[in-house]
């Protein structure tokens, strides 16, 4: 009985549960709210600029505790200083990858000095991720800060930041 149960909670060997998705997919859902879920099989934004680029600011951040490590890199019109692209790479968990995905969404279109607002509380939220989780959307945070140091260090300017776990890229 125990054995059907445990098997009934994970969604293992049910004919209604069986897909031929690995089963990460299938348990995700039972874990994290939809948002998270969608952001991790859909992912926005992923892949990379050239780090060289004039107009690109480049953020890599890591979480030494869980391994996850993430880049976040914007692209900046440099007359209206508006973002007008942004894109991740991650190597972490499910959450890493959502935080990273919606942070790339929130920062375009944005001026400089208004994606500086954007906290890793606000991310957490909108995901609805569990307290254990909560480096995920700092994480993110962080990287959108390294990205517009980085950004502004190239264009010889300075900008303040609050975070100290950010590293340049």
């Amino acid at each position: 009985m125990l054995k059907h149960a445990t098997k009934r909670i994970l969604g293992l060997g049910l004919s209604e549960t069986r897909s031929s998705a690995p089963a990460v997919t299938r348990i995700l859902p039972r874990f994290y709210h939809e948002r998270v879920v969608d952001h991790y099989n859909n992912p926005r934004n992923v892949g990379a600029f050239d780090k060289n680029d004039p107009t690109v600011g480049t953020g890599l951040v890591g979480a030494p505790a869980c391994g996850d490590v993430m880049k976040l890199q914007i692209k900046v019109d440099e007359e209206t200083g508006k973002i007008t692209d942004a894109c991740f790479k991650t190597f972490g968990c499910g959450s890493a990858i959502a935080s990273s995905s919606v942070a790339t969404e929130w920062v375009k279109g944005k001026q400089m000095e208004e994606v500086l607002t954007i906290k890793n509380t606000e991310i957490a939220k909108h995901l609805s991720l569990p307290p254990v989780k909560l480096h995920c959307s700092m994480l993110a945070e962080d990287a959108i800060k390294a990205a517009v140091k980085d950004y502004e260090t190239k264009r010889g300017k300075s900008v303040e930041t609050a975070s100290s776990t950010t590293v340049k890229a």
